[in-house]
């Protein structure tokens, strides 16, 4: 079929860069946290934008400190780490095989050769987009200012000292700021007050330095309201969450000038329209739905991916030990079986336009989070969707393998062999 585009090899996303290299945003989704292939795709998808259409840096689903430490490394500006396998083996906040896997760690390591071969002038960045880190943002600007004005180190002290009992459990934050709306945000409303208000001094020592202890500073500042949404209930702190996201990837966008182009990596859940799914009705709106209705369409490429079977990694429950589990054949139905048996059980990729009339109504995509129980997958783990309305492309691997993780035995520790034609 001349409309589907076969993907055997990494010369292969050649079509496809060229379709999206020309939008300001392109965003790649997944259809699980654990999946091998998509990152695998992902990262040569990002390798042609990177070095045939010119993009400027990565914004992934990842918590912005973890993040920032392999953007350091990759624009050689690390403190003490000389491997990229020493950067994401700590990440160490569940679950961690997201960011500290060796897919990741090949495609670390072609970013800063990147950098380092290109002597560019702005450098290729990878950012987190998250706002789980509160803790981990709040220790960030305590050693910024410990490090470079450590006369201001008052600016941090009461938000460290409001949020110190809870430090290992933000939901408890929550709980107990239920019926007090004040909790922790006086604190932390009047360290935002004083880093502008001494923002040009700060500015002229050390731009970039600012512009990290600023973003920590709003993480900090939407993780509060998030887990405070959370006990709430309802789509509130998704929302939070999402909008989040976006307002992360505009503050990206004025660091780098108006002019430069950005790569998404996140969950179909969070890259897909929210408003070709069943999240519309329940009150949900993601990033992808935000960069469609804030940006021209020739601007933003959504870009899902989708899977029929093979293996995946996950837990079983919240914070449980990481293991291979298997994704079953795809429901009955499902948008996954008839892209199966579309492209005849081979990987493709190809314009959702082009589907065929079977996928014009909704049906359901799998989507598999971190917390994974195959034997549930005939009653929950799709998302009812408009799949030509939800993305712009889609990119079909029939069969998948789970990612490989970093945080296994030390006897285990040896570089995989990931494919034939490698990262």
């Amino acid at each position: 079929m001349s409309h589907i585009f076969p993907l055997q090899q990494p010369d292969d996303i050649t079509a496809l860069a060229e379709k999206i290299g020309q939008s300001k945003y392109v965003f790649l989704g997944e259809s699980s946290h654990g999946t091998s292939e998509f990152y695998t795709w992902r990262a040569h998808i990002s390798k042609k934008l990177i070095t045939d259409y010119g993009f400027d840096y990565i914004a992934v689903e990842g918590d912005w400190p973890g993040c920032y430490q392999i953007c350091k490394y990759i624009q050689n500006t690390h403190d003490t780490k000389t491997e990229a396998f020493s950067v994401l083996h700590d990440f160490s906040r569940w679950p961690t095989w997201m960011w500290a896997n060796w897919e990741i760690v090949h495609f670390v390591e072609w970013m800063k050769n990147h950098n380092t071969s290109e002597k560019k002038k702005k450098e290729i960045g990878f950012y987190g987009l998250d706002v789980y880190s509160l803790w981990e943002s709040i220790e960030a600007i305590k050693l910024y200012l410990q490090k470079n004005y450590p006369e201001h180190t008052q600016l941090i002290y009461n938000v460290y000292r409001c949020f110190f009992p809870y430090r290992e459990n933000f939901q408890q934050y929550g709980m107990d700021n239920f019926y007090f709306p004040d909790g922790c945000a006086d604190e932390i409303t009047d360290m935002l007050k004083q880093l502008r208000y001494r923002k040009m001094n700060m500015q002229m020592k050390d731009t970039e330095g600012y512009f990290n202890a600023t973003q920590n500073a709003m993480i900090i500042q939407n993780a509060e309201q998030y887990y405070r949404q959370m006990i709430r209930g309802g789509p509130q702190s998704w929302n939070m969450r999402d909008t989040h996201m976006w307002e992360t990837l505009q503050r990206l966008t004025k660091k780098y000038g108006e002019e430069s182009k950005g790569i998404i990596w996140a969950h179909n859940t969070h890259i897909g329209d929210a408003r070709a799914t069943d999240m519309e009705a329940s009150g949900m709106l993601n990033i992808g739905q935000l960069a469609r209705e804030n940006m021209k369409k020739s601007d933003v490429a959504l870009v899902g991916f989708s899977t029929y079977q093979g293996s995946v990694i996950a837990g079983n429950s919240w914070d449980a030990p990481m293991e291979i589990m298997t994704v079953p054949s795809a429901k009955t139905e499902s948008i996954d079986e008839i892209l199966h048996n579309y492209g005849g059980g081979d990987d493709f990729f190809c314009e959702t336009q082009s589907l065929p009339s079977t996928l014009n109504e909704k049906r359901g995509q799998r989507a598999i989070g971190v917390v994974y129980d195959p034997s549930q997958e005939q009653h929950g783990n799709y998302v009812p969707t408009y799949i030509k309305k939800r993305y712009d492309y889609l990119l079909f691997c029939d069969s998948t393998r789970p990612l490989h993780p970093l945080h296994i035995s030390p006897e285990e520790h040896t570089v995989p062999d990931l494919y034939p034609w490698g990262l």
